[in-house]
Formats: C-alpha cells, structure tokens, sequence
C-alpha cells in the first residue's frame, strides 16, 4: 500500500495543476469563453473538465512509473522535462484566460506541445508503457493548439 502513496500524489500534483488555474480564474472562464468565436469542431465547455481529469490522471500514472526506476541521468532529464511541460501546462491558464492574450497562450500551448513531444522521447527507452500514457495528453494538446490558434485568429 506505501507502493502506492506516491503514485497518489503524482496524480494529485498533475491534476493540480490544472485545477489551480482554473479556480484562480473561475469567475472569467465562463463569460471569457462564452463570448469568443469559435473555431469549427470546437466541443461544449463540459467535455473539457473531464478529459483534462483522465488526462492529468494518465500523467501521474506516467510520471510515478518513471519516478519508481533506479536513479540515472537519464531518468533525472525525463523527470526534468515532464516537469517543463507541467509547468508550461499550467501557465496557458493564466495566459489565456487570466490575461486574455491569445496570441500568447497559442505560443504556451506550442512549446507545451513540443515539450510533450520530448518528453515522450526521454520517457520511452526508460519505459514504455509510461510514454504510450502520455500519447492520449499528447493528441488533445494538439487538438487543443488547434483550438487556440483558431480562437485566436478568429477573434484578434
């Protein structure tokens, strides 16, 4: 059972930081999103809570997995760059809603997007199983630059 604690609070620590940044700027979200221009295929604001919720949990699962091998550098720079995208994940919040600079999130979401893309690299030849984890996070961030950029050109 103490096996496990830690695969817990990565879970916990990944879904944090996306539920930080939404309650942090909860009272804008709504109105904020409501009144933009979306692009086409953009899904109802309550399929995001949810997808975010499977894809944090997908990411703790994955980070625990590689937290748990033996120490080596190439663990150590596997961990560092999920922590880069992490935190790069969790600043798009406060650029896209708190700031309301489009143009400056669609920049977050790309760099979020290719630390993803590294950190599935760094997470494969350590464990395989922890970078597949990863791919289902990686798709919806493309999808969601996707949405980004369209908002963004659609609404200034």
């Amino acid at each position: 059972m103490r096996r496990y604690l830690p695969l817990a609070g990565f879970i916990l620590l990944c879904n944090a930081a996306g539920v930080i940044g939404s309650l942090l700027f909860a009272d804008q979200i709504r109105p904020f999103y409501a009144a933009l221009t979306k692009p086409p295929l953009s899904p109802p604001p309550t399929v995001f809570g949810p997808v975010w919720t499977i894809l944090y949990t997908l990411m703790g699962v994955a980070v625990w997995r590689i937290w748990q091998l033996p120490a080596s550098a190439e663990r150590t720079a596997a961990l560092r760059l999920f922590a880069i995208q992490l935190a790069l994940n969790a600043l798009w919040t406060p650029l896209f809603f708190g700031l309301q600079n489009l143009w400056v999130a669609l920049v977050c979401i790309a760099a979020v997007l290719v630390a993803i893309v590294l950190t599935i690299r760094a997470f494969r030849p350590l464990d395989a199983t922890a970078a597949w984890l990863l791919v289902p996070y990686l798709a919806w961030v493309a999808f969601a630059t996707y949405l980004n950029a369209g908002v963004a050109v659609l609404n200034g």
